[in-house]
């Protein structure tokens, strides 16, 4: 069955380090002192700041543009500026910065991303978050190579700004130029649609208003008249067609009743003869195929005169039906003067309407034209007094976009004279005395936590694995549930007595020979590594 592990007390634990005294100690001394010589060699890092405000504009209030509110705005934007590659290369090879970085060949790329890392600015702003200030700061190994720097960038700021503000001024201007010469268009638009508007509708003054009443009536009047006129003419258009109708179907009708007064050959003597013959035939052939075969010359004879019975009534019937037929088409050719009289009628009839439809249309387009002019009359005055107000509403915007202009201009000139609001600087760079960086105490107790950690590593290494074996008659009680009735102490022959404490003496030698080897070791790698030279910025 198995049993649990057996937790140990605090003073077991204790027993157990007094025991690993030298393995956790010299480990200890080693990192510590290792870390405290690549620590205190560190290069001092000091900090220079300086102070920029906003200044408040010298000429009257109104004449130029406040710019407190843009500065936030600014700042990101100039900050990238005086941040970039192009700013601070220049500055890194002036002051010699980085000189540790440079010859161990560094990129440049890399030295710059230090110095970024290195400037600070913090942005002191007021009510409604609008920046005061804002405090630049750099740190940098050389003190009075940090003042210069910080210098440098403070003057970048303000340099960059004024930039930005005459750039800033310099669009607005043109686009306020823009805007008046837009709007002057505009007007001379407006002006000339008035005065095209008043020469395409002097016809349509209000003096001629009774004028185009009397025409309009009188043009009414023939209107009327002609709609009637169109109406009787449609009525006769009617009647006619009608009997147009009647006299076809009656043309029809003859031409169908011809074939009734054709004398049909079948109701002839001729005709019964020769149906008689053709019976009589038929019976004679019929006999003489039962006494003879069909090749035999009386069948043959009999049937040929069969056949030419059977032509005859063919060809008489022929007869009939083609005379039928030239007697239609005479009648059909024949001109129906009747029909081709009403033709005419309905083409006459046909033509009067088109021609009084042709001229109440030209009455309904000079109506139109009639209608248009009254009704101008009053709209007229209406578009001209449009034309008036949205040219006051133009004017009005011209008015206040010359404001702005002035304004704008008078700005600039403020700005260009250093007159207007900017920003400079109040609390120039301080030389800095006393160095803000490494933390050297606080890296040292770092490098004593870290070495006293690998100490309790290396002492758990040996001593975890006895904790899971029995070692003391506690061990033996716990794990086998018996009670201990003797415990024997460990037996030692006087040589192993007399050996025991010189092999002791010699593995702590040993021990202090490596920890004074490991730590020029550990020294030199720390400081190869620069790992701690991160914690100098």
């Amino acid at each position: 069955m198995s049993v649990e592990f057996r937790q140990r007390t605090p003073g077991e634990y204790a027993r157990i380090a007094l025991k690993r005294k030298w393995l956790i100690l010299l480990p200890t001394l080693a990192v510590a002192v290792a870390v405290a010589w690549v620590v205190y060699r560190l290069p001092n890092v000091y900090e220079s700041s300086t102070l920029i405000v906003v200044k408040p504009s010298t000429l009257p209030t109104g004449v130029a543009p406040t710019m407190s509110d843009d500065i936030t705005r600014q700042l990101t934007g100039i900050s990238q500026v005086v941040t970039s590659r192009s700013s601070l290369e220049p500055l890194v090879t002036k002051y010699d910065l980085y000189h540790t970085e440079r010859l161990r060949g560094e990129a440049m790329e890399t030295m710059i991303d230090m110095m970024r890392n290195s400037i600070k600015v913090e942005v002191n702003t007021g009510r409604n978050d609008i920046t005061n200030g804002f405090n630049i700061s750099y740190r940098g190994r050389d003190p009075k190579a940090t003042q210069a720097v910080t210098a440098e960038l403070a003057s970048k700021y303000i340099d960059e700004q004024t930039k930005l503000t005459i750039s800033t001024t310099e669009s607005a201007r043109e686009f306020i130029n823009n805007q008046v010469e837009s709007v002057k268009k505009v007007l001379d638009e407006i002006d000339k649609r008035r005065v095209d508007y008043m020469n395409k509708n002097i016809e349509s003054l209000p003096s001629e208003g009774g004028s185009l009443l009397s025409q309009l009536g009188s043009l009414r009047d023939q209107q009327r008249a002609y709609i009637a006129e169109v109406g009787r003419l449609q009525d006769r258009r009617s009647a006619l067609a009608s009997n147009q109708v009647l006299l076809k179907k009656q043309t029809q009708q003859m031409i169908e009743d011809l074939a009734k007064n054709i004398t049909d050959p079948k109701t002839t003597l001729g005709w019964s003869q020769l149906v008689s013959n053709k019976a009589r035939l038929e019976g004679e052939l019929t006999t003489l195929k039962q006494q003879y075969t069909d090749k035999h010359p009386d069948v043959i004879t009999k049937q040929k005169e069969l056949e030419g019975v059977k032509r005859e009534m063919d060809l008489q019937i022929a007869e009939w039906k083609e005379k039928i037929k030239q007697e239609q088409e005479k009648l059909q050719n024949r001109p129906d003067l009747a029909v081709a009289n009403v033709d005419n009628e309905i083409k006459l009839v046909d033509g009067e309407i088109k021609r009084h439809q042709t001229r109440i249309d030209d009455i309904e387009n000079q109506v139109g034209q009639l209608t248009q002019r009254i009704n101008s009359v009053p709209g007229a005055a209406i578009a001209l007094g449009a034309l008036d107000r949205e040219y006051q509403t133009k004017k009005a915007n011209l008015d206040q976009l010359l404001g702005r202009q002035q304004g704008i201009s008078l700005g600039a000139a403020a700005v260009s004279q250093q007159q207007g609001e900017g920003i400079q600087v109040i609390d120039p760079a301080n030389f800095p005395i006393v160095p803000v960086a490494p933390k050297r105490l606080m890296l040292t107790g770092v490098g004593l936590a870290l070495g006293l950690g690998f100490g309790l590593l290396l002492a758990g290494m040996f001593e975890v694995p006895k904790l899971l074996t029995i070692q003391t008659s506690e061990d033996a009680a716990h794990y086998t549930s018996l009670p201990v009735l003797i415990a024997v102490p460990e037996l030692l022959s006087p040589k192993e007595v007399r050996a025991r404490p010189r092999r002791r003496r010699l593995l702590l030698a040993a021990g202090v020979a490596v920890t004074i080897v490991a730590i020029p070791l550990l020294a030199f790698s720390l400081k190869a590594s620069h790992v701690f030279e991160r914690f100098v910025i």
